[in-house]
């Protein structure tokens, strides 16, 4: 159970970073919102970090553990079309960029994996 805590621990940080980043500093996300999508990027941006901020929360909580892990699964398989979009648009960049928007790519299966973890160990 203790691989759990620190498995829920890295995510609840994880989440919570990345939503208070979506707030604060929300272009470098605008631009990674795939453009096939209908509305503003913006409103993407404010959508997912307000949805990361509340998986934080279901799973820093006892209680809503399992739902958070169920929770965040969902939420990294939501917003894989954007890593998609990064390592596409980042396709020709410095080599540096590339291994950042490419490695982002098999990091999201690991993500999931964590989360399904968690919502199983509860």
């Amino acid at each position: 159970m203790s691989d759990a805590r620190g498995t829920t621990g890295f995510l609840t940080v994880l989440l919570g970073g990345a939503g208070l980043l979506h707030v604060a500093r929300p272009a470098p996300f605008d631009s990674i919102v795939p453009p096939a999508l209908p509305g503003s990027a913006r409103g993407y941006t404010y959508a997912s970090g307000a949805a990361e901020l509340g998986v934080a929360g279901l799973l820093a909580i006892p209680r809503t553990r399992r739902l958070g892990g169920l929770a965040a699964t969902a939420l990294f398989i939501a917003v894989f079309p954007a890593n998609i979009q990064m390592a596409y648009d980042w396709r020709h960049a410095r080599p540096r960029k590339r291994v950042i928007a490419y490695g982002r790519l098999p990091l999201q299966g690991v993500l999931i994996a964590q989360a399904l973890h968690v919502a199983r160990s509860v």
